[in-house]
């Protein structure tokens, strides 16, 4: 019996997959998005401002990434490399960190026995469309993804190797396309420090255009809030008692550090970061923050809510 996008069964599976998804929220600024064009996307995100939806086909596609890069270490093993999937030392996924932790990148594996070098190498192993992979053929990761170029480079800047391996698995035909990268620390330390800047900066930066119609921005899980009157989450990151210090979070208001469990909760306190309103500040006081709305009103915000005075 053949079984379609409305059967029961189907949609029980996918239903799962949502109900199972962990918080999307992650603590620190990834090494594989830093290569994203648009800083101000990337402030959002690490700033909490929106969790992004995926429908159950989605996440079961995420997944199927994931279950691609133990096949792809499985080959490289069968092919007689030796590859490192965990830390020796800790056991755990290769992680490295930088800007006192509020940026941090994993490493798929570490791999050594290459036909065509003697070095270690890192690994970095991607799922693509036949499309997309073409492209990655014709011009090679630098050009055709600069986003995974960039976290390559990462990769091999904070684990202290000079090459990295990175592989892509074409989705429609299983092809596999192999490219070694050689490391440039110059542009790497620049990514680290749009990293730190973007971290440690109360407001957003310049986004890729002013223009909500740009290819780019339409497609953005930001937009609503970057471009319209989208309101951010609430939690510490989006408060604007919250500042990321050089190493964790810490709260003006409550004269405390935030420790991750704390930023996800938010507290009764919460008023907005000014940037994330799309208002002009009137004026504020200590624990709240008043603005003038279209209509000329004093509109205040205090104790996560929003009242005209």
């Amino acid at each position: 019996m053949k079984l379609d996008m409305t059967s029961p069964i189907v949609k029980a599976i996918y239903q799962r997959y949502e109900e199972n998804r962990r918080n999307a929220h992650r603590p620190h600024l990834g090494g594989s998005q830093i290569g994203n064009t648009c800083a101000r996307a990337l402030w959002y995100q690490f700033r909490w401002t929106y969790t992004e939806k995926y429908e159950g086909r989605i996440l079961r596609l995420f997944e199927t990434g994931e279950r691609e890069e133990l096949r792809v270490i499985q080959n490289l093993r069968a092919a007689g490399c030796t590859v490192w999937d965990r830390d020796p030392a800790t056991g755990q996924q290769f992680r490295y960190t930088a800007v006192g932790g509020h940026f941090a990148l994993s490493l798929d594996g570490v791999v050594e026995g290459l036909p065509e070098s003697s070095k270690v190498h890192t690994l970095e192993v991607k799922t693509m469309s036949e499309k997309y992979f073409k492209v990655l053929c014709n011009l090679g990761v630098e050009k055709a993804k600069p986003i995974y170029y960039a976290q390559c480079q990462i990769g091999m800047h904070l684990s202290g190797l000079d090459r990295c391996l990175f592989i892509s698995v074409n989705k429609n035909t299983d092809e596999i396309y192999a490219e070694r990268l050689k490391i440039d620390h110059a542009f790497a330390e620049s990514l680290i420090e749009k990293a730190r800047k973007i971290i440690l900066t109360e407001r957003p930066p310049l986004g890729i255009s002013n223009d909500p119609a740009w290819f780019e921005c339409k497609f953005c899980p930001y937009h609503s809030i970057c471009h319209g009157d989208g309101a951010a989450e609430l939690n510490c990151r989006t408060c604007a008692f919250s500042t990321a210090e050089t190493e964790g979070w810490s709260c003006a208001r409550h004269k405390k550090a935030l420790d991750e469990i704390d930023q996800r909760s938010g507290c009764g306190d919460h008023i907005y970061n000014p940037a994330l309103v799309k208002l002009p500040v009137h004026d504020s006081g200590e624990d709240w923050i008043d603005y003038i709305n279209e209509d000329g009103e004093i509109v205040r915000n205090k104790g996560r809510e929003f009242f005209t005075c």
